[in-house]
């Protein structure tokens, strides 16, 4: 049966409410990491621990019936702890393959940047190309699929940063902030109540479709018209990143490429069967601030990435829709 596009919002919607019974808040990440899912990329999470990223994931898995699982990075994790190795079996007198954790729909990178460049770069080909290789074989993961990697901005000591090349294969950089002063209560009142210990309760999340539904939508994002003057404003957006003043890195294609695929999900979430330039100044932000580097002087004066970017976006002309 195919699905509308009226149909795929619908339930992407109610996905986005399903997640909000057991996420209290964090509106605009739950919307961010949805259009991530639609439009089939990767996230890189940063916040300081304890503000539900592990929640998050896992509620979002049980809305489509999808697999979990989480890593916890740290410096003595190795590749094959990742992505599996092949062990002799005595019984059958035979070498089998055990799969990693990297086998499922969703995975948790928690804290990736504890580990070494070797282990990240474990999870640069099934972030790309959606497989693992083993020994010289090739295994599919299981589809959808998506990485959420989570990493503290505060803590550096004992920490690698993440590689360029790494970086540009997430679709979006998600900031995770304190919750808001009623949200926050409601958090404590949440968890406190009829509750022993703090274990992640998401038993009020219903599954709202299947892993093959869920593949429908992302088809359906594909097809979601762009104008070329709406990709021409992409590509400015991008180039212009390698020129202003203040950046010392601006974003590489991948970047102009990554703000359409995540304005097409946009669009769909908003049940839009076309691409407006609002839609990509509005996730201009996360697609772009880990593609971009401050110069030496920002930093000094305490400048973000998001400040310039948003300076960019204001001085970029968008096409009138």
């Amino acid at each position: 049966m195919n699905m509308t596009l009226e149909h795929a919002s619908t339930l992407v919607q109610a996905i986005k409410t399903e997640i909000s019974r057991a996420m209290i808040g964090q509106q605009q990440v739950i919307h961010e990491t949805l259009v991530a899912l639609l439009a089939g990329g990767n996230v890189l999470i940063e916040g300081v621990p304890g503000l539900g990223k592990t929640l998050l994931v896992k509620s979002l898995a049980q809305t489509f019936e999808g697999q979990f699982s989480r890593i916890q990075f740290t410096p003595d994790l190795m590749p094959a702890d990742i992505t599996g190795h092949f062990m002799f079996d005595s019984q059958s007198q035979d070498f089998k393959v055990r799969k990693g954790p990297v086998f499922t729909n969703l995975l948790l990178a928690d804290e990736i940047n504890r580990a070494p460049a070797k282990t990240q770069s474990a999870l640069l080909e099934v972030m790309q190309e959606h497989q693992v290789t083993i020994e010289g074989k090739t295994f599919p993961v299981p589809l959808p699929y998506m990485t959420l990697a989570t990493q503290n901005p505060l803590e550096q000591e004992g920490t690698y940063s993440l590689p360029e090349a790494q970086l540009d294969r997430f679709l979006l950089k998600i900031s995770i902030d304190y919750p808001k002063y009623q949200e926050e209560t409601a958090i404590v009142h949440s968890v406190t109540s009829n509750q022993v210990g703090d274990s992640l309760n998401t038993s009020g999340v219903k599954a709202i479709l299947t892993p093959d539904r869920l593949q429908q939508i992302q088809a359906i994002c594909t097809r979601i018209a762009v104008d070329p003057s709406v990709i021409d404003y992409a590509v400015r957006l991008v180039r212009a990143t390698r020129e202003w003043q203040g950046l010392s890195i601006g974003s590489g294609p991948r970047g102009s490429i990554s703000l359409i695929r995540a304005a097409r999900a946009q669009a769909l979430i908003q049940q839009r069967d076309h691409v407006t330039p609002d839609d990509i100044k509005q996730i201009a932000t996360p697609v772009l601030r880990h593609r971009v580097a401050l110069s030496p002087e920002m930093e000094l004066e305490a400048h973000t990435s998001d400040d310039i970017l948003r300076a960019i976006l204001d001085s970029i002309e968008a096409p009138r829709q």
